[in-house]
């Protein structure tokens, strides 16, 4: 599938890979026992990542009852499984980092992939946590890693207060840990301002979704 892209110029030159992570990662302690790593341009080489996921990923569309009628799910998606194939290598190298760094605090790898594809600002999703399966009672890890042109991710707390937002894309990782699934919530919110496609590869442990 072709999505209308325009490459960061930037990152025209740039080997697809992966940096460093260590201390080049930033936290920030949120409430309730929630934080946020967020390690800008992890990804190097990141916009051929988008162009290759984009055309061989077989992005399949979902339809969702909402109320009383089924809608369209205002996204395209794929998840591999445990043991599937990942669509690029350098998806499984950015897996393996992060097993190489994450592993000792969670205790356990990350096991699945699910990729999101918001081709344009009116894609998005909903408030919500990652919370079917064992992120609705412990402590968990989801990664995202950010492809295409910047979309906001905002998080707020469960039961109302002050928001945070962060503009992902070009490569960005952010990591929500700790309580962060079920204390707090997250989207990506529609947008009426031009907005090119973006990819989201979410990373996850055994049994959250």
């Amino acid at each position: 599938m072709k999505a209308a892209f325009q490459a960061s110029l930037l990152a025209l030159d740039e080997e697809l890979g992966i940096g460093p992570l260590g201390d080049t990662v930033r936290r920030t302690h949120l409430d309730h026992g929630a934080w946020i790593d967020l390690r800008p341009g992890w990804l190097t080489g990141a916009d051929t990542l988008f162009e290759r996921l984009a055309e061989h990923v077989p992005w399949r569309a979902e339809r969702r009852r909402m109320y009383d009628r089924v809608v369209d799910v205002p996204r395209l998606l794929k998840f591999y499984d445990e043991d599937e194939p990942l669509p690029d290598p350098v998806l499984a190298d950015a897996r393996r980092a992060l097993d190489g760094h994450y592993g000792s605090e969670l205790g356990e790898p990350f096991r699945t992939a699910g990729l999101c594809f918001y081709r344009d600002g009116r894609d998005s999703v909903a408030w919500h946590g990652d919370t079917i399966g064992r992120g609705s009672t412990e402590d968990t890890m989801v990664a995202i890693v950010s492809v295409g042109s910047p979309r906001a991710l905002v998080l707020r707390p469960r039961g109302g207060g002050g928001s945070v937002r962060y503009e992902l894309g070009h490569g960005d990782l952010i990591v929500m840990g700790g309580s962060c699934q079920r204390t707090w919530e997250h989207a990506i919110p529609k947008t009426s301002r031009p907005s090119g496609p973006r990819i989201s590869i979410q990373f996850r442990p055994r049994g959250v979704r």
